[in-house]
């Protein structure tokens, strides 16, 4: 059983109430305080050594990558990030020092989103640390962006370049918050999510979340220096195209918005966002899954990204 049959498995008959504005499936569970204005969004990510880190990397980017995850889900449905709880499991013989440096690459991210870190839980972990971070932030009611919005003929975008992020990115990035209450806030955007899993397992949550299809050009991938350097020296089976598309860890910002307004919507990216590149990656369909189209035709394409217990 993988992630995703764990996940189905687990969430077929969760309890709900009232409150519950989006449950499971999404990248934040949106909940209904009865503020007049806003819904509150609610995240949990969890950081793992051995997963998502390892013995030899520096602890302020541990920290970092910690509470960026969480923040990218906040992200992906145009919200405002306002307060984390932190549970910390190590083992016996931890390091303090290097935990004070964890904290120093979460204080400091939390701070450059204005976001505090109001508390959490520490625990004993036999072999390894793990970080958990829960976070919970707010979006207007007519602003919150999902994965099931997607519409027949819709223009696919992404943010940023994708692949490669094993050479440093997935920890150092910096999540999109600004860039999709931009979004959210001068476009009719349909749907959106963020890119952690890779572009072609997370494409897969929106074309499922919206009972469509969608076929991308393969010469307008945005791919990244880092993904053809790793093919080009490293002893790998993918090429620059499949890395980028299933390499994972991007975090950037895959939405789809109606046809009509791709070019009034990259003219208005450059000059609100110059440094940071917006590609038109393919169209919503009526089909299912994902095609390619390059020189030699349209081909499916049912490689993925990573998914956790294969």
């Amino acid at each position: 059983m993988d992630e995703i049959e764990l996940i189905h498995r687990l969430t077929t008959s969760l309890p709900s109430n009232d409150q519950v504005v989006v449950g499971p499936g999404d990248d934040c569970a949106v909940l209904d305080f009865r503020l007049p204005d806003r819904w509150l969004l609610f995240k949990a990510d969890a950081v793992v050594q051995g997963i998502h880190f390892d013995v030899q990397t520096p602890a302020e980017k541990i920290g970092h990558k910690a509470l960026a995850r969480v923040l990218s889900d906040v992200a992906a449905m145009a919200g405002t990030p306002t307060a984390a709880l932190v549970t910390l499991a190590l083992p016996p013989s931890f390091d303090p020092l290097f935990v004070d440096a964890i904290y120093r690459g979460m204080n400091e991210l939390a701070r450059a989103h204005a976001v505090a870190i109001v508390g959490g839980d520490t625990s004993t972990s036999p072999e390894r640390i793990l970080i958990s971070v829960a976070l919970v932030g707010w979006v207007p009611k007519d602003k919150v962006l999902l994965r099931s919005g997607a519409r027949l003929g819709d223009a696919i975008f992404v943010t940023g370049e994708l692949g490669g992020s094993i050479g440093g990115k997935h920890f150092q990035f910096d999540p999109r918050l600004e860039e999709a209450r931009w979004l959210a806030q001068r476009f009719s955007v349909h749907s959106m999510i963020d890119l952690s899993d890779g572009l072609a397992s997370d494409l897969q949550h929106i074309l499922k979340a919206s009972a469509v299809g969608a076929e991308l050009l393969s010469t307008a991938i945005p791919i990244s220096r880092a993904a053809r350097l790793a093919v080009r020296n490293g002893p790998t089976h993918k090429n620059p195209l499949v890395a980028a598309l299933t390499d994972g860890e991007d975090f950037e910002l895959l939405f789809t918005v109606a046809s009509r307004d791709s070019v009034r919507l990259l003219d208005a990216w450059k000059k609100e966002f110059p440094a940071l590149r917006l590609s038109c990656i393919g169209k919503i369909t009526s089909g299912k899954g994902i095609t390619i189209k390059d020189k030699d035709g349209v081909r499916p394409f049912t490689a993925h990204g990573y998914v956790h217990f294969t």
